[in-house]
């Protein structure tokens, strides 16, 4: 089989394998002949396609032909252009779907004292303000011997913040390093300050509220004589602490996972997201919860999902969450459906309703239960969740034998909210800092209309 017609509804299929110009093919019944050369991945028409007629793709407009497109001719962006703009109007029209019977299913994790559950058992060191990033690198360097038995790794979060900002901004900082601290993945943690900073000692706990203190250890460096002697000191403590864990058995309803896109092209809409999409509502329907993220690339798709959000009050969040970013981008001189890369088109991706299309079946066909704002925490089980910000959910980057960092599917954050936020873009999103540790099994474990009708 060299093409696909995803939906009954396309008027385009997508090529499975490069297409040679003159090539005989079939799909679903239909011979038809390729124009020209089509690189896998890209869409040929299957019929005529008239100028200003929608081109069809998983069932919904994915944008609007240029020009006459002639059957078996590539479709692309020189004769098509997308539909979208900042206008757009929606209505709460509900639908539900069946998730798939699942067997009971468990995995090996860490129980910690307040119910909640990490797949992994680290140390980490949070820098307060960006002034003592080196200070807290330090730290994870001179401290690698405390990685042992079940404590899994020493790492740190180094970011630019924590000085120097103001309202939202400062607020948003101590948000998100205040959910860090939080996260059950950290079996300790290190809060480090350097003493003169706008983010205060005393913001970040009265921010964190309630903690554990054999958990969570606070370092202010202008009020000790050596803060490298002094923050060891207090590590060793937290890895006495992260050590009495050790993974049990857990139901996989306690897992909470991020779904997120790499790289999309014109294959990820049937082979990659949909499969995401599958575990997401299999996982939903053993009683755990995903989280959907990449709202830009919700746009053109945002109807698909909005009809699956459970109740008024989750569609009206998930309208908001819709308005405000294309807000953002207008705000700043900026229109909302330029967001295919030349990378996501030469893999034949061709406007951004295309691109959202495939993005959005990671979702499944699950109920929206919640919208969460960027740094904030899942409290709703068993449903998936929108988030305004670019979540995963484990530490997102691994460093090779030749020191290469290279990304994995572990807690990341980006740019996302509209308004104040942290980081303030993709390029300038911190990475944390990561040192060999001994080599451990990893724990790894679309919609068209009807998302079920997607293969």
């Amino acid at each position: 089989m060299k093409l696909i017609r995803i939906h009954p509804r396309d008027n385009v299929a997508v090529a499975l394998e490069d297409l040679t110009q003159g090539e005989a093919l079939s799909v679903d019944g239909q011979d038809l002949t390729a124009a020209q050369a089509i690189q896998r991945g890209h869409k040929l028409a299957l019929g005529p396609i008239p100028a200003g007629s929608p081109v069809m793709k998983y069932g919904c407009a994915i944008g609007l032909a240029k020009e006459d497109i002639a059957p078996g001719q590539w479709v692309h962006v020189h004769n098509v252009r997308t539909g979208l703009s900042e206008e757009g109007e929606y209505r709460y029209c509900p639908k539900t779907y069946d998730l798939p019977q699942v067997s009971p299913r468990t995995f090996q994790g860490f129980r910690r004292p307040d119910g909640r559950v990490g797949i992994r058992n680290e140390l980490w060191v949070i820098p307060a303000v960006g002034c003592v990033n080196n200070i807290a690198q330090q730290l994870v360097r001179e401290n690698q011997h405390l990685v042992s038995g079940s404590v899994e790794g020493l790492y740190t979060f180094p970011h630019p913040f924590g000085c120097s900002q103001m309202g939202g901004d400062h607020a948003q900082t101590r948000k998100l390093l205040a959910a860090l601290t939080r996260h059950p993945n950290a079996g300790g943690v290190l809060v480090l300050g350097l003493g003169c900073e706008n983010l205060t000692m005393d913001q970040f706990k009265e921010e964190l509220g309630g903690w554990d203190p054999d958990r969570v250890k606070f370092l202010v460096c202008q009020e000790v004589p050596d803060e490298a002697e002094a923050g060891s000191a207090l590590l060793a403590e937290l890895a006495n602490y992260a050590g009495a864990f050790q993974r049990e058995e857990l139901p996989a309803s306690e897992l909470v996972v991020g779904m997120k896109c790499g790289g999309s092209d014109g294959l990820s809409g049937i082979t990659a997201n949909p499969a995401v999409g599958r575990f997401s509502d299999r996982l939903i329907a053993l009683g755990g919860s995903t989280v959907l993220t990449e709202v830009p690339e919700m746009f053109g798709a945002e109807g698909i999902l909005f009809q699956r959000c459970a109740d008024k009050a989750v569609f009206d969040k998930a309208v908001k969450m819709i308005e405000d970013f294309k807000g953002y981008f207008t705000s700043h001189g900026q229109v909302v459906y330029e967001n295919p890369s030349p990378g996501n088109k030469a893999g034949g991706i061709t406007t951004l309703e295309d691109k959202s299309c495939g993005c959005v079946q990671k979702g499944g066909s699950a109920q929206i239960a919640d919208v969460l704002d960027y740094g904030e925490a899942v409290t709703k089980k068993s449903l998936l969740k929108l988030c305004f910000n670019r979540l995963l959910l484990i530490p997102p980057w691994r460093s090779q034998s030749n020191g290469t960092q290279i990304p994995s599917p572990e807690q990341v954050w980006h740019s996302g909210s509209p308004g104040p936020r942290w980081p303030r873009s993709h390029a300038s999103a911190p990475r944390p800092t990561r040192f060999p540790r001994p080599h451990r099994q990893s724990e790894r474990s679309g919609p068209s209309p009807d998302p079920r009708s997607a293969s």
